[in-house]
């Protein structure tokens, strides 16, 4: 199964974040998994690192645009890079390609994944994937939301997501009925 990790480029090693993610990428490929990210550093690093150190493969979605803006490139754990010309070409080819995604803490790049992801889970409702958002914080965001504006958002759409407290019980989930696309 090829899973996405999204999280934010802030994160540093010694990070709790960081070292989540890490723990993360270590049990996705130890269980033959591909790590899908995007590429570059924080939890996007710290999930590759992970998986390589753990013998797995690492697909990095890197972009023209970040590397112009951040002058950046891709991270030395990703095995095979797919460099797109944008940012949005580059977030629907990990959202389109990944059989689950784990939303790890970040800023508005982060949301921005797992929300289009979410509005795709609930518009081609045919294809089985999960979407799994790890920490309290996430909760805390989601409440917050479902709080506001939930009147918008039915109870079967809330149900394509689910909130994991820790990378562990997010790895337990996406091995639970394991399944991949056709």
């Amino acid at each position: 199964m090829k899973v996405a990790v999204f999280g934010g480029a802030s994160a540093r090693p010694g990070d709790q974040a960081y070292q989540d993610a890490l723990r993360l990428g270590s049990l996705l490929a130890a269980h033959g998994h591909t790590v899908m990210t995007g590429g570059y550093i924080g939890i996007m690093e710290a999930a590759s690192r992970g998986a390589r150190e753990a013998g797995g493969h690492v697909i990095g979605a890197t972009c023209l645009e970040i590397e112009k803006y951040r002058d950046a490139k891709a991270n030395q754990w990703v095995t095979e890079e797919r460099k797109y010309s944008t940012l949005r070409e580059r977030m629907y080819a990990l959202i389109d390609q990944c059989d689950a995604a784990v939303v790890m803490p970040g800023g508005v790049g982060t949301m921005a994944e797992m929300l289009v992801m979410w509005n795709e889970l609930i518009v081609n409702g045919g294809i089985p994937r999960k979407l799994i958002l790890v920490g309290s914080d996430w909760q805390k965001v989601i409440s917050q939301f479902l709080d506001s504006l939930g009147c918008y958002v039915g109870y079967k759409e809330r149900n394509l997501i689910q909130i994991a407290p820790d990378v562990g019980t997010a790895f337990e989930i996406i091995n639970q009925n394991s399944f991949s696309k056709s």
